[in-house]
């Protein structure tokens, strides 16, 4: 699965999630629900790029 990058430089990796989010490891970035944002600085899901 790809990783997406936040402008911020926060790594979403589908196979780690995003436990703190309650999102499971193996989650698609696709498949992350429409409000998830970035923990890191709180940007929307249209803000990151596929690395």
């Amino acid at each position: 699965m790809q990783k997406y990058e936040c402008p911020c430089g926060y790594v979403y990796d589908p196979a780690e999630g995003d436990p703190d989010s309650g999102i499971e490891e193996g989650t698609a970035f696709a498949d992350l629900p429409d409000d998830w944002v970035c923990p890191k600085c709180q940007a929307e899901k249209e803000h990151f790029y596929q690395i």
